[in-house]
């Protein structure tokens, strides 16, 4: 053998030697993200509360910047077409509890209390081993006005619904905020969206030592009104209203949060199997320059796109390890079925009938047109979403009809040019208003009615549990001119 040709075997060695440590590394490397797989998910749900679709830098935004959410769009899976479950945010978060619409869960409106004969998320998840917990608004307990710390004795908790650790208020809250633990009062400082990430990572912290998987929900009080952010935080939109300038710091400050919490997974070693699923409640607000939707058509508490369609990502490394902006149209409902398919929850674990289906094949790769519409209900106005096109009514029977893969501004009522989509799209929905009307008067649950319960919308300046409380909440900024 020449020496060139020893040059050349121990070469050819040498090539294959790499090429079989290249090989056995990517081999291990998916083998163990997929065995990571097919463990069960550490789960976090965090929602913004009034944040508009065109809200996010990754969008553009003219002033806005969302570092923190644009890295995590780049490592997940980002939808262009989300949707909330509701204009508004009750009714929303109905739908991330129970994967239906809320209309059949009997919030039909903000203030209006989640009934206790429904199955929800977390309790579903109790029951197969996880550690559950809520941070920050929950509103889902039938009380109006600025969040107040939850009562321990409040027979709609977050307690009383599955969650197993809760700080929590009844409804929007801001800057230096009163909680409720368990139902101990505790006073914060700082802003609360950084506030109720730094509480939710102790108890993320805590349950990662253990063996159990565990959920975290974190429910932001931001940007709802009334705005309030630090200078540092607004000095960057200088040139708007005093208003705008308020509401866009405090968006700057949640998502700072959202880097507070990524960065915590990652220091905990957890982050690959964690899977964390943000949205906002509703769309955007008015009256907020520049605009909060995008370009959409109305804000919020329209059915309009402008009021339901809202920013979203899931990022979950283990599993979505090719990230891409989907436009497969998803929504609030499908949280729940999704996460039932993931987790292997019976098909007991969600009441019947369910408005979502489970998005979980998504997340290996475009699965083309879906099955089921997307409904909603809302204070006499609905909307029936079938993939490309949109029916909708304000009520009195007046119907509209939009192709939204080609008119997302909603400017071009379709409901006289395409007959035959309208008229399957209005039979389909139709259909499914008389079952909704069924599920309001409670003939989905065992006893065939509706239990009693508080009345809707109470205002808990009003009421006579939170009396012993008023003369303390009257020395507070935020409650003083709620109580009379």
């Amino acid at each position: 053998m020449t020496g060139r040709d020893k040059c050349r075997l121990n070469q050819s060695i040498l090539f294959f030697a790499v090429f079989a440590v290249v090989l056995f590394a990517g081999v291990a490397k998916a083998a163990a993200r997929g065995s990571r797989s097919l463990g069960r998910p550490n789960i976090i749900l965090v929602m913004t509360d009034d944040q508009g679709w065109g809200q996010v830098g990754y969008y553009n935004h003219p002033v806005l910047k969302t570092p923190n959410l644009d890295r995590m769009a780049r490592n997940g899976l980002r939808f262009d077409r989300f949707y909330a479950g509701a204009p508004n945010c009750s009714p929303t978060r109905a739908t991330v509890m129970t994967g239906r619409s809320n209309n059949r869960t009997g919030v039909l409106n903000h203030g209006y209390p989640l009934r206790p004969q429904e199955k929800t998320l977390p309790q579903a998840l109790q029951k197969a081993g996880y550690t559950t917990g809520h941070f920050g608004k929950w509103h889902l307990n039938g009380f109006r006005g600025p969040g107040v710390p939850v009562l321990k004795d409040d027979p709609l908790s977050p307690g009383r619904f599955g969650f197993d650790e809760w700080l929590s208020v009844t409804n929007f809250f801001d800057r230096d905020p009163l909680m409720s633990r368990r139902g101990k009062f505790e006073d914060f400082k700082g802003d609360s969206s950084e506030i109720i990430v730094a509480e939710a990572l102790k108890f993320i912290e805590k349950q990662s030592s253990g063996n159990s998987p565990f959920l975290a929900v974190i429910w932001y009080g931001t940007p709802h009104s009334p705005f309030l952010a630090i200078s540092p935080d607004k000095a960057a939109f200088g040139n708007l209203d005093a208003s705008s300038q308020d509401h866009y710091g405090e968006l700057v400050a949640m998502d700072r949060s959202i880097g507070a919490l990524r960065k915590g997974l990652r220091d905990l070693n957890i982050a690959e199997n964690t899977l964390i699923w943000f949205n906002s409640d509703n769309g955007g607000l008015p009256k907020i320059e520049p605009e909060t939707v995008g370009g959409l058509r109305g804000n919020k508490n329209t059915i309009f796109e402008g009021g339901l369609r809202v920013p979203a990502i899931i990022e979950w490394p283990a599993v979505i390890d090719k990230p891409r902006v989907t436009k497969y149209p998803a929504g609030t409902m499908d949280i729940f079925p999704t996460i039932a398919e993931i987790v292997g929850l019976p098909d007991s674990a969600l009441l019947k009938p369910c408005d979502g289906i489970s998005i979980r094949p998504l997340f290996a790769g475009e699965i083309g047109p879906r099955t089921k519409p997307i409904p909603f209900s809302h204070t006499g106005r609905s909307a029936w979403i079938d993939n490309d096109y949109k029916l909708l009514t304000q009520g009195a029977d007046k119907f509209e009809l939009y192709n939204l893969a080609k008119d997302p501004a909603e400017t071009t009522d379709l409901y006289a040019d395409k007959p035959e989509i309208a008229k399957r799209m209005l039979k389909a929905y139709q259909k499914w208003d008389r079952q909704v009307q069924a599920s309001i008067a409670g003939k989905d649950y065992p006893e065939g009615y509706v239990f009693d319960g508080p009345e809707p919308q109470r205002r808990w300046s009003d009421s006579e549990e939170y009396k012993p409380y008023l003369k303390q909440f009257k020395k507070r900024s935020e409650y003083s001119k709620e109580i009379k």
